[in-house]
């Protein structure tokens, strides 16, 4: 494991335990209180918990060296990962509309003050485990998804901040299970992307903002390639790009087919950061698979 990877498991448990702390301050204030808005942020902090756990095993495991039955490693374990932590904000964001449909109908009594003071806590501690994420999540699914979890509570702390005064001026409690209709709202925007993500990989799409048509035109233009086809890239884990294609070479000498070869992986590395490919020399179309002339 390199020492960027050590880095991020670092912050993960790092994230973990602060994370925790907010948890348990979060559901004794909850039902101290009465406000389903804080135990709503309350149960979005313990799946925060679930998926930087589900996030730190995925890290674990995706270190491990490939074997005879798992040749690419154990990548996908962390888009899994990502793809089951998009999951459970999707449930958890029904169990607020629901919980929140039941309150406004039936208000319950809020106590403003605790609320506001757990919040505040809550807020802050956020904002710590989401600097402490950000750091990372542009190159991760995994991270992402585990910062978005922390992002959207942070975000849902904001909103129990304002319900907390709001009650606290003017009494008006209502404001409680609406602004948890709000946090439902955050965490399915938040969930659907992950998701989307997740499935994309998972059925081998290709990389966001890659196009094919443009990785194919880049082959071509290296010396002695006449053509490419069946041609494939997609993505094995975040920052893991693979690459199949055949290539059709021009009339030359076999001794230079290593230079075409050396042309390709140098044009497809420099211009779309693709390291991992499989190419297939032939002298001729070889119709989806059939016999090469060299190899």
């Amino acid at each position: 494991m390199g020492h960027n990877e050590h880095r991020i498991e670092r912050r993960f448990v790092l994230s973990l335990g602060l994370t925790g702390l907010i948890l348990a301050a979060e559901i004794i204030g909850g039902l101290w209180t009465g406000s389903l808005a804080l135990l709503s942020d309350a149960a979005h902090v313990f799946l925060d918990v679930l998926a930087l756990g589900m996030s730190y095993v995925a890290l674990r495991l995706a270190a491990l060296p490939p074997d005879d039955r798992h040749t690419y490693g154990f990548h996908r374990l962390q888009v899994l990962a990502a793809l089951a932590n998009g999951a459970t904000l999707l449930l958890v964001a029904f169990g607020i509309f629901r919980e929140a449909w039941a309150r406004l109908h039936n208000p319950a009594p809020v106590l403003a003050g605790p609320m506001l003071a757990v919040a505040v806590v809550g807020l802050v501690v956020n904002l710590v485990v989401a600097f402490v994420l950000r750091e990372h999540d542009h190159h991760d699914l995994n991270v992402r998804s585990a910062f978005l979890h922390v992002l959207g509570d942070a975000l849902a702390s904001v909103g129990v901040i304002v319900a907390g005064l709001i009650i606290l001026f003017t009494g008006w409690t209502l404001v409680d299970p609406l602004v948890s209709v709000l946090i439902g709202l955050v965490i399915l925007a938040g969930s659907g992307r992950v998701l989307r993500e997740s499935v994309h990989i998972l059925v081998e799409g290709s990389p966001e903002g890659l196009a094919v048509t443009g990785v194919a035109e880049v082959m071509r233009q290296v010396p002695g390639v006449s053509e490419v086809h069946d041609l494939h890239v997609w993505t094995v884990s975040p920052g893991y790009v693979a690459l199949s294609a055949h290539v059709v070479l021009a009339d030359q000498a076999l001794s230079q087919s290593q230079q075409v070869m050396d042309g390709l992986k140098q044009g497809l590395a420099e211009r779309f950061g693709i390291q991992h490919t499989t190419i297939q020399f032939e002298c001729a179309n070889c119709g989806q698979g059939a016999a090469t002339c060299l190899g």
